[in-house]
């Protein structure tokens, strides 16, 4: 049986989607997640499904970052990025980011069902325009393979970082002590290569899709 998880914060599109591959994958099983920590928490109960569509634009995603740490943490589960956003620059970073596919929202039925058995044949899918741009510059490329290294953990902390969020909030959001946010955020410099907060946002916000997703950490005492 062909197991599928769908993450997308909107229940109208959610439902959509899944009539439209029900209709091409009859018997299909599919789970379904409203925010990137629920498909994290469905990826790990479900870490043989066959495929996981996810939508660049919902709590807890940040441009491309939870495409990249979801790569990371299940490298065998294929993505297929689901997105409204339907630039051939987005497309092509999905697909550079680690996506397997990129499907427009805007697709109808029979192009889904194409993409869909395309991509769990083993290929790629996208529209034709994703290739017909430049590839990703190595310089955002080479901060996927550094935020790929952060443990679930700290790549938490890096997005509450991210959110203009201070250690104690952190540490309250997260129930644990402000030290340990401390050792998180120590680490997560050392992983980026970088010395200080704002330059940790920063070289995360090479990943963005806008730069006004970008929100600068206060500093700290």
């Amino acid at each position: 049986m062909t197991t599928l998880l769908i993450a997308d914060d909107h229940p109208l599109f959610r439902e959509a989607l899944r009539g439209a591959v029900q209709r091409v994958i009859p018997g299909v099983q599919l789970f379904e997640a409203d925010s990137v920590e629920a498909l994290y928490a469905l990826a790990d109960q479900h870490h043989d499904a066959d495929l996981v569509l996810m939508d660049l634009n919902m709590p807890g995603a940040q441009g491309f970052n939870a495409l990249v740490h979801m790569r990371s943490l299940h490298p065998q589960l294929p993505v297929v990025v689901v997105s409204a956003r339907e630039e051939a620059t987005v497309m092509r970073r999905a697909l550079d980011h680690g996506a397997l596919g990129f499907i427009p929202k805007s697709a109808d039925s029979d192009t889904i069902g194409h993409a869909l058995g395309t991509i769990l044949d083993g290929e790629t899918w996208a529209p034709p325009e994703a290739h017909n741009v430049p590839p990703t510059g190595s310089e955002e490329r080479e901060v996927g393979q550094r935020l790929r290294e952060l443990t679930p953990q700290q790549f938490r902390v890096l997005q509450m970082l991210g959110a203009g969020r201070l250690n104690k909030q952190i540490a309250y959001d997260l129930n644990v002590s402000e030290a340990t946010i401390k050792a998180h955020v120590t680490a997560i410099l050392r992983k980026l290569g970088v010395t200080n907060r704002t330059q940790a946002v920063l070289m995360a916000g090479k990943l963005a899709i806008d730069d006004e997703q970008i929100v600068l950490p206060p500093e700290e005492d």
